[in-house]
């Protein structure tokens, strides 16, 4: 036996009541019956006068049950207009936190659905803001760093954020159907939302990957449904709809309501080139279309541009690939076009669908078609088959009742129970500052404690589904602990390096202070540390951590202090050679270097002389006797401690020295006397004659270089060798 459905579509002028019968996979309209509301019980898809609309369904019911038998359960569905759309956008801070997971995206999303929900509250001046259903949302995009993104899973950066597209639905649109429906003596069988039920059997799932628009234009309002990537992914309406249109006809030509209504459904049928219409006067005119359309251009090009307007605004400022319009509206002339225009669409992207375009569904021959008939079969359809029900969840013993319609989850139930996510996360850890080599470093707390979840007594997360008397149990996360950081982790490692000295190996480590106390790295950081983390920068630096520093008293200058006065001989001071090549101890070293320091000379005092140029002595190589003699004389004398030094004297570094210098003066004949030893003849009573260069001459007598000398005795003298 055909299953019989019953479907009531309630709108803002009229209530249409339709009887489908279900066979097999095909759907039959057997009756369809429409009938207006007496006085403005609708507003917007508010029910605002439960009484005024019950009469109107308990009318459609009772003709209804004249046809078909007893009617006790009905299908309707909420007003596309009574949904309220809205963006909000959530950020995060994720520096130095883990990788993002599936769970904290989650999280993130909802944040902004309850910031969706708060500013729609906060519009309709509501206290709270779970006076409103969340029928569903979609994300429009994820950021990182203020840069669009694919996926925020397992990224890392300063700061995430998600903005999403959230559509809700009042509780009160709910409880006022059901209320009217109860004293019309109707059980609500199943409830939907009118664009979903117009989607469900105009655009099928395989169709909705397709950015659509669907856009249902009905008397006072016009519903905007929107497709993409396999979802509906916002609502939206706008106040403009067929009513305007009747009214600029009703005002253009002097009609009453009705005849208004009637000529515009005849500017829609292609059958007429022309209307003929009896104004209020009582005269009787005939126009052609061209001539009415233009009067009406300037209501069409509003209708146009609030609904275009409206699709942009809802579709991320881009117009979709294409827009079907259902409703009696849609009939309005001219208005497909004008849409196209206005959206920069090729005209056929824009296209009125009528009950001819849906599925599986056989209408009876006294049912006329139209595209007004859309979302009453649709409701009657969607209804039957994904009826939205009430369930009830215990949320922390207190029952709160959902809109089921969708997969509802456990983040639902939080969100329906009022209960804010962003309060349920533990408090986070203090942050540090420390100061590491000079830079302030900071270092975040920790994360405080996801929210323990359980779900009929079992581990939960905020993705699971939940059904009808679940019990969940939510307790904010634990605090945050203390950060436990050694010093060793937040340099992330102590740098190390092997340098060789003198041949020998030796491994140095960077010095690690805190507070300028040497520390071992393994201390805990505290707030407002100072750390420092050093290799030796010089080669000196270097010497003196490795406790070599007497090296470094090989390499300083090689100073004496001559007739007090400190001076500095670099040709005797110790050398300091890195990898073969001649440094300074202020230099730089590297991990591998090879040092050999060789200790200062001791120079002799002829070194000294010459270092400071002094000429220690003079000669003359003179002959005496036939035997080549050298004349020496002293120049400069240096002392040490009072005491003459020899020209073979060693001098040190740090010696104090002292020098007399004497006049050059030239050699005379009796300087010889120094040089040689005479013997004096026993027999010569003393008497002796100087002879140079076979000269007789004298004792002051000045020599010259190569002079030959002799002293003549009635003896033979003798050399002194």
């Amino acid at each position: 036996m055909p299953e019989k459905l019953f479907a009531l579509d309630i709108g803002t002028r009229s209530v249409v009541g339709i009887i489908l019968e279900k066979q097999d996979t095909t759907y039959e309209v057997k009756d369809i019956l429409s009938q207006e509301h007496t006085e403005r019980a609708m507003l917007d898809g508010q029910i605002h006068d439960v009484l005024a609309v019950s009469k109107v369904i308990t009318a459609i019911k009772n003709q209804l049950e004249e046809k078909h038998g007893s009617l006790k359960n009905v299908s309707v569905a909420a007003a596309g207009r009574a949904l309220k759309t809205e963006r909000a956008v959530e950020v995060i801070n994720i520096k130095d936190k883990p990788m993002i997971q599936q769970e904290d995206i989650l999280h993130l999303e909802l944040c902004a659905v309850q910031q969706a929900q708060a500013i729609v509250a906060e519009k309709m001046a509501l206290q709270e803001s779970t006076q409103y259903f969340c029928v569903g949302y979609s994300v429009l995009f994820y950021r990182l760093d203020g840069q669009e993104i694919g996926s925020l899973i397992d990224q890392s950066g300063y700061e995430a954020s998600v903005e999403i597209i959230a559509t809700f639905l009042p509780k009160v649109v709910v409880e006022s159907l059901v209320a009217a429906l109860k004293r019309a003596e109707l059980h609500m069988q199943a409830l939907t939302l009118e664009p979903i039920a117009a989607i469900n059997v105009l655009i099928p799932p395989s169709m909705r990957r397709l950015n659509v628009a669907l856009v249902d234009i009905g008397a006072g309002t016009s519903d905007i449904a929107l497709t993409d990537s396999g979802t509906v992914i916002a609502y939206g309406m706008v106040p403009v709809a067929g009513d305007e249109i009747t009214e600029a006809i009703s005002d253009q030509l002097l009609l009453d309501f009705p005849l208004a209504e009637k000529a515009k459904k005849e500017l829609s049928d292609p059958e007429y080139d022309s209307i003929s219409v009896t104004d209020i006067l009582g005269f009787t005119t005939e126009f052609s279309k061209h001539e009415v359309i233009k009067e009406l251009n300037p209501a069409l090009e509003k209708l146009a541009h609030s609904i275009s307007n409206e699709i942009l605004a809802l579709n991320n400022n881009k117009a979709p690939k294409a827009i079907m319009l259902i409703g009696g509206g849609s009939l309005t002339p001219e208005l497909p076009s004008m849409i196209a225009e206005k959206l920069s669409l090729p005209s056929n992207r824009v296209a009125i669908r009528g009950i001819e375009a849906i599925q599986d569904i056989k209408i009876a021959a006294h049912v006329t078609k139209g595209p007004e008939l859309v979302t009453p079969i649709g409701i009657a359809i969607a209804a039957h088959r994904n009826p939205i029900r009430y369930l009830s969840v215990l949320v922390n013993g207190k029952t709160i009742r959902l809109f089921d319609m969708k997969r509802l989850t456990v983040a639902d139930c939080l969100l329906t129970a009022g209960i804010r996510l962003t309060k349920l996360f533990g408090k986070a850890g203090m942050a540090q500052m420390v100061q590491v080599n000079g830079q302030s470093v900071t270092i975040p707390g920790k994360l405080g404690g996801k929210p323990i979840l359980t779900l009929n007594g079992v581990s939960a997360s905020l993705d699971d589904s939940v059904k009808s008397n679940d019990e969940i149990l939510v307790q904010k996360g634990l605090d945050a602990q203390p950060i436990m950081l050694p010093i060793r982790d937040l340099l992330d490692h102590i740098p190390h390096c092997t340098v060789y000295i003198n041949n020998q190996e030796y491994p140095v480590d960077a010095e690690v202070r805190r507070n300028g106390f040497l520390v071992t790295g393994d201390e805990l950081i505290a707030d407002h540390d100072s750390i420092t983390c050093i290799m030796p920068p010089t080669i000196s630096e270097l010497l003196n951590s490795l406790q070599l520093e007497s090296l470094l008293a090989n390499v300083r200058p090689f100073t004496i202090e001559l007739n007090q006065k400190p001076l500095q001989l670099p040709a005797f001071s110790g050398k300091l050679l890195k990898n073969g090549l001649a440094v300074k101890p202020e230099s730089s070293f590297a991990d591998g270097d090879k040092f050999i320091i060789h200790a200062p000379l001791q120079p002799k005092v002829t070194d000294l002389a010459k270092a400071i140029q002094a000429q220690l002595s003079y000669t003359v190589p003179v002959s005496f006797n036939g035997k080549r003699i050298i004349l020496s004389k002293k120049l400069t004398e240096f002392y040490k401690e009072g005491q003459l030094l020899k020209d073979t004297d060693r001098i040190t570094d740090g010696d104090s020295i002292s020098f007399i210098q004497h006049k050059m003066e030239p050699f005379i004949f009796q300087d010889l006397f120094r040089h040689v030893e005479i013997d004096m003849p026993q027999q010569s009573a003393g008497r002796f004659v100087l002879i140079k260069n076979n000269q007789e001459t004298s004792f002051h007598e000045t020599l010259a270089s190569g002079d030959e000398l002799k002293i003549l005795w009635p003896t033979t003298i003798h050399t002194n060798k």
